[in-house]
């Protein structure tokens, strides 16, 4: 794992020196020292190069006479105006990436408090640590003849700012996220015969060490609370459903003590049952169950920063198998809610699940908010690409809520419709609701209307992480693989707007 530090600016004898550089190759006030230093090195590096000093650009100097470190590395900070938090984010991601590029094991960067930068220099350098640590993760337990040259060099990363007690400070918070982020990362990566409901169940009882009270509720205890949804969705698999229920009481004394809620889809692997999905690509179903590991990543984050907020999750954890139990298309099935559920295609289960979960959470306890989040429809790839999430919501305070934080994150929403028509068209000749319409029109809208049956009054909000639940390329603070999209967002919207005072 990379080692971030903070410490005083000294000179380094180590590694690569990094010095930010302006947009329009501006020098900062450590680059202009260094240059004065080493007789105009990186002046006349920058001539000679395409560099401009623009956000994440980077441009080595090797070998530079009179300093004893390998080498210099200039880095690209864009326009002072423009480096808020997620910017900052991206250019220690950025820099994390061009390290390991270069093969460099150490990195000394100085941060300073820029003329019209909207942070001072300690959360400038907390934000790059932050951006670093993300852009670093890898999965890659399951390698055992990796080359050297195949792995990571860097080791260690230290940030150099004049007041490290505050940089420190500002980096807490975001570190207990990023390995909150990590865990959903883990969860989500680990292969179908690792991580299954009964294993990730598991998994969920270490979050106590967190202060989180958790909860595993096993088949029977469901079927006696009536979720036949889920169950459905389950009986195909010699692998058990299981519930999970994590509570964190960050606010004991708040006068409204209901929670928010989380929701997550847990389809461990999903081979879409009867209704079987082609061969080609159906590996990518191990992260079927991203929503429940944002669930169980938020979770941790708010417990680690000690958030004072009262949160619950709650996350559906079952397999999609197509033997001889399996759920069959026109079965009908009795929700919790007592609803009942044509079930006309196997592959538009996640909503099952989420139906009885969602239907669970808002019945024991009442929150305030809840927001699902769930890889529901491949649709919601097709209108928004790898971009952007889809949100559903009843209440328009919660969605703004939501698409605000995301901005701020960079973990982008985009708001799509409900409404009468849609709700019509999963309405069921044979019973209650049917769980797909009557035709693949506004896939991702009729699987929203379809949880929205499932929610009573509740202000509630769906999240359609289908395409950006994992990466098929780095960028610039995910490598590729598994995003832990949402772990961000809702860390962010607790944050703004239902932590107590």
């Amino acid at each position: 794992m990379l080692k971030i530090g903070f410490s005083k600016p000294e000179p380094a004898n180590t590694g690569t020196l990094v010095v930010a550089v302006l947009d329009d190759r501006r020098l900062t006030p450590a680059a202009q020292a260094l240059d004065k230093k080493t007789g105009g090195v990186v002046t006349r590096a920058m001539s000679t190069s395409r560099f401009k000093g623009r956000k994440e650009e980077t441009l080595e100097i090797l070998a530079v006479k009179g300093i004893p470190v390998a080498r210099i590395m200039l880095l690209g900070f864009g326009k002072p105006e423009q480096l808020d938090a997620l910017r900052l984010q991206g250019i220690g991601g950025a820099l994390v990436a061009a390290l390991n590029r270069s093969g460099e094991a150490v990195g000394h960067l100085q941060i300073e408090t820029l003329t019209g930068a909207p942070l001072a220099a300690p959360d400038m350098a907390a934000h790059i640590a932050y951006g670093a640590r993300l852009r670093a993760y890898r999965f890659d337990k399951y390698r055992t003849r990796e080359k050297e040259e195949q792995k990571p060099s860097l080791k260690a990363l230290n940030l150099l700012v004049t007041d490290v007690a505050a940089a420190r400070k500002s980096f807490a918070p975001l570190d207990r996220v990023a390995d909150a982020i990590y865990l959903a990362r883990d969860i989500i990566s680990e292969p179908p015969n690792v991580i299954y409901p009964e294993s990730l169940a598991e998994r969920c009882k270490r979050l106590t060490a967190f202060g989180i009270k958790v909860e595993v509720l096993d088949e029977k205890q469901m079927a006696k609370l009536g979720m036949g949804a889920l169950l459905g969705v389950a009986q195909g698999s010699v692998k058990a459903p299981r519930m999970v229920v994590m509570r964190w009481d960050g606010a004991p004394r708040a006068k409204d003590k209901r929670p928010i809620a989380f929701c997550g889809k847990g389809v461990t692997f999903d081979t879409g049952g009867i209704s079987i999905k082609p061969a080609a690509g159906m590996e990518d179903m191990k992260w079927d169950m991203a929503g429940a590991g944002a669930v169980i990543g938020v979770m941790q984050a708010l417990a680690a920063r000690r958030a004072k907020v009262n949160a619950v999750g709650v996350v559906g954890l079952v397999e999609n198998m197509p033997d001889g139990n399996a759920q069959r298309p026109s079965d009908i099935v009795k929700s919790m809610s007592g609803r009942t559920i044509e079930v006309l295609n196997t592959d538009a289960e996640g909503r099952l699940v989420l139906a009885d979960v969602c239907w669970y959470t808002q019945d024991r306890f009442k929150p305030k908010a809840m927001i699902d989040l769930a890889t529901l429809t491949g649709a919601i790839i097709v209108a928004l690409g790898h971009e952007y999430a889809g949100v559903f919501s009843n209440n328009d305070d919660l969605s703004s809520r939501l698409i605000a934080a995301g901005a701020t994150t960079g973990e982008q929403l985009w708001r799509f419709p409900l409404g009468e028509a849609f709700d019509r068209d999963i309405d069921s000749d044979a019973a209650d609701v049917k769980n797909i319409g009557s035709n693949r029109a506004a896939g991702s809208i009729i699987g929203a209307q379809f949880i929205h049956r499932f929610v009573n009054d509740v202000p509630w909000a769906h999240l359609d992480i289908a395409g950006v639940a994992w990466s098929k390329k780095d960028s610039a603070i995910t490598p590729k693989g598994a995003t832990a999209f949402g772990v961000r967002l809702l860390d962010r919207l607790v944050a703004a707007h239902y932590e107590e005072e």
